[in-house]
């Protein structure tokens, strides 16, 4: 994962302004309230046992957390995971204690997961945010970059907010006369995504994708056109770096070809 760390206090202000984060917040620190309340009626091996569990999934917990903490490019896949994690720990120590209040928490997380999404990542680094004609206008008129990457994203789709940062992060070190960055929400513009050959959604749903054109055609895209459905791998800054050759587009602008 990156080794930025965002300030503490926006965290803080995420955790309570945003109501996936906050509602979540809730949802597990109810546990506590429970757990101190259901001591008083549970048996004693219950409550024992009950103590076991927990210990073993903190273990577990942290254990997962960790080896995502090393895996994970973004915060905002790590954040995913981790909540992920915590729902499944949560609902099966629930379990020994009573399974009506299991499905009192999925009814919950079942509400958040309607009602809220997770926020993506706000910033845009060097990236410009287009709307179709204006792409096709900065692809026509050839007198601007060279080169453009253009991200294809909508706030809907949970592979767009994980690697929202990806994108950003990469125009910071990328970018140059030569190759200019863009991002096109078909959140909003849904008409562009037949026109650029992106299925939105379904099982050949295929968001993010990444188009680089040269002069105003297109040269590769990832992920590419695939009829046979096959999993697109974790979007990562170093798959879209290596993907697109872009370290190598970085060393033809600075030898100035």
């Amino acid at each position: 994962m990156d080794k930025k760390r965002s300030n503490p206090m926006e965290w803080l202000n995420q955790m309570v302004g945003e109501p996936y984060y906050f509602f979540h917040f809730l949802a597990f620190f109810s546990y506590f309230i429970v757990r101190s309340s259901a001591s008083n009626v549970l048996s004693p091996q219950i409550t024992q046992l009950l103590f076991y569990r927990e210990i073993q999934a903190v273990l577990a917990f942290f254990m997962l957390i960790a080896y995502k903490m090393a895996r994970e490019e973004t915060w905002e896949a790590f954040i995913a995971d981790t909540l992920f994690f915590g729902k499944i720990f949560l609902i099966a120590l629930t379990l020994i204690m009573d399974y009506h209040l299991t499905l009192w928490y999925l009814v919950v997380f079942s509400v958040i997961y309607v009602l809220t999404q997770q926020p993506p990542y706000e910033e845009l680094g060097s990236a410009s945010k287009l709307t179709p004609l204006q792409l096709e206008a900065l692809l026509t008129e050839g007198n601007t970059s060279r080169f453009w990457l253009v991200e294809f994203r909508a706030s809907f789709s949970s592979s767009c907010r994980r690697a929202s940062r990806c994108f950003p992060e990469l125009s910071i070190t990328y970018s140059n006369k030569n190759l200019s960055f863009g991002i096109v929400d078909l959140g909003l513009f849904p008409n562009a995504a037949e026109k650029f050959g992106i299925s939105p959604g379904g099982s050949m749903g295929q968001l993010p994708t990444y188009i680089l054109f040269e002069n105003a055609i297109e040269v590769s895209r990832f992920p590419e056109f695939n009829f046979e459905a096959t999993p697109t791998p974790p979007i990562t800054k170093r798959l879209l770096a290596r993907h697109f050759e872009l370290d190598q587009h970085l060393l033809e602008y600075v030898n100035g070809k």
